[in-house]
């Protein structure tokens, strides 16, 4: 950002930054290994615990050709366990809302973010919403971040991005914006600090007292 006032938007990752929807993501993945016959627990998945979960499905050996089996596995087990916004994430895209555009750009599948977006009542907070499959390039590729600029009407250098990846700090660096880290509730910590972040945040309450510091309150709409 060339100056505080030109901060005009902040776009958020979805799971782990806004929702805590690490349980469900655990216990489908566990769910299903055992039904691909893969003698994988928590320990591994954690260990290569990745937003691009096609990483995941090599790393545990899953051929490309079960990896739609796969994805129908994981979203059946995913439905089983509900999820929760992070604390404090309704009050903080509230106020956030009142001062900047807000936009959205997620690994997750369009269908299942959507359905949450709207049991959440959080449709629309955002004015653009990047979702996995929307991009032929994922996440790190800066494709959807760009896409979702492109949808606001604005520039890499007078927004923000917020995650709680190593995968989220590289794809705003390549899309020539700066990023927000997030300590969250997936097990990212370790590989997020080792990506050393310009800006690490203890959790996501903090995300509107740092902004007015960072560049002031003189966004615009």
């Amino acid at each position: 950002m060339a100056d505080q006032a030109r901060l005009a938007g902040v776009l958020f990752d979805w799971d782990g930054t806004l929702i805590d929807s690490y349980h469900a993501d655990s216990q489908a993945y566990l769910a299903m290994f055992r039904e691909l016959g893969l003698n994988w627990g928590l320990k591994e998945l954690e260990r290569h615990y990745s937003p691009d979960w096609y990483i995941v499905y090599r790393a545990a050996g899953i051929a490309p050709q079960q990896w739609d089996r796969a994805d129908r596995l994981w979203r059946l087990h995913y439905a089983k366990h509900p999820s929760k916004l992070v604390y404090g994430a309704r009050r903080v895209l509230g106020t956030l809302g009142r001062r900047y555009a807000l936009g959205l750009v997620t690994s997750g599948d369009r269908k299942r973010v959507l359905r949450q977006l709207r049991e959440f009542a959080l449709t629309r907070r955002f004015r653009s919403r990047v979702c996995g499959g929307d991009t032929r390039e994922k996440k790190p590729h800066p494709a959807p971040l760009l896409a979702a600029l492109q949808q606001m009407k604005l520039s890499a250098d007078e927004c923000v991005y917020v995650g709680d990846t190593p995968e989220d700090l590289e794809m705003a660096r390549a899309a020539g914006m700066r990023a927000i880290a997030v300590l969250g509730p997936f097990p990212t910590e370790k590989r997020l600090r080792a990506a050393k972040p310009e800006f690490l945040l203890k959790k996501l309450e903090d995300l509107p007292q740092f902004l007015e510091k960072l560049c002031g309150t003189a966004g615009r709409r």
